[in-house]
């Protein structure tokens, strides 16, 4: 990670942290699902289904020729809109397989998702880190930080429907 123009560090478990610590732009949300990991991993992993969970509006697919599954450093665009269409390439920079994903792009805010077993079910949380970004205000001055609690909640709302309405299918 060293040339990134951004200071990341790496802890034990393979996560990645910025090296300063302001909260207000870490946004962390958890609900738990009745499926086991795996099987909400899988939805995670595909990009194709990131526009069919996002709580937010602004995820419109996946752009074509990118990967049909996520892997470690693999990169893969969006089709978004934020008032105006655009573009955005991702990469995979966390990835522990059935328990962890996370991604970013150029601003280097971090969208990460780990999962928890909890017997048959599992703990769920996603996260929005901001606090690598340099000019992570601009952020805030936006509203995201104070749009993405309710976006994330409804993002794992959308991701449990969408699991369950799969396991009823199976």
């Amino acid at each position: 990670m060293g040339s990134e123009p951004w200071e990341m560090t790496v802890d034990n478990e393979g996560m990645t942290s910025p090296t300063g610590t302001d909260q207000k732009y870490l946004i962390s949300r958890e609900r738990v699902i009745d499926a086991p990991a795996e099987q909400i991993f899988e939805v995670l992993a595909r990009p194709a289904l990131h526009s069919v969970i996002d709580g937010s509006g602004t995820v419109r697919g996946e752009q074509p020729n990118g990967p049909e599954r996520l892997s470690p450093g693999a990169r893969f665009g969006m089709e978004m809109r934020i008032r105006a269409p655009y573009r955005i390439l991702n990469r995979v920079i966390e990835f522990e397989e059935g328990r962890r994903i996370a991604w970013r792009h150029f601003s280097a805010h971090v969208w990460r998702y780990t999962l928890e077993p909890r017997g048959g079910s599992t703990l769920v949380r996603e996260e929005w880190d901001g606090r690598a970004v340099p000019w992570k205000i601009v952020f805030r001055l936006a509203g995201f930080t104070r749009r993405h609690p309710a976006s994330i909640e409804a993002t794992l709302e959308k991701l449990e429907d969408y699991v369950l309405q799969e396991q009823r299918r199976a």
